[in-house]
């Protein structure tokens, strides 16, 4: 059964979704993590999704407040072994529920164009022309809570 939990900025559950994270989205791309990047992560939200049996992690998101208004979601990960579970798509709704409790009105996030269909699904619609960040195409995605 899958279980959602806060992951605590620091804490060894937090270095294990770094970990992931890092196999997963920055590894492929020949990316490193910048240590001062990471100091800005204490002020995030940060979500894991555990099989709550085995207290194993399959996946997290950060959420990234912009504003009184808008949140971001970034940094969506699941473990190669559990894509295509409906993991990465139960973290999405469990963000938007979670970003629409605490008051929120917008959710955000700069999306990969390989998973805009994804996104799109789930009611996400494409917010800007293309653009490129550390040398990865993007497009904003925006839905409203």
């Amino acid at each position: 059964m899958l279980k959602f939990i806060d992951v605590e900025f620091g804490s060894s559950r937090y270095k294990e979704l770094l970990d992931l994270r890092y196999k997963i989205l920055l590894q492929p791309l020949g990316l490193k993590f910048l240590d001062s990047y990471r100091e800005e992560e204490a002020s995030y939200l940060h979500l894991g999704c555990i099989e709550g049996s085995t207290d194993e992690l399959l996946g997290g998101l950060i959420l990234a407040p912009i504003d009184a208004n808008e949140i971001r979601v970034m940094q969506v990960a699941v473990d190669v072994v559990h894509q295509g579970e409906g993991i990465g798509r139960k973290l999405i709704e469990h963000a938007i529920k979670t970003a629409k409790e605490i008051g929120y009105e917008k959710i955000v996030m700069h999306a990969m164009l390989s998973v805009v269909g994804f996104y799109e699904k789930l009611g996400f619609k494409q917010d800007s022309d293309i653009f490129e960040e550390k040398g990865i195409t993007f497009i904003r995605m925006v839905k409203d809570l």
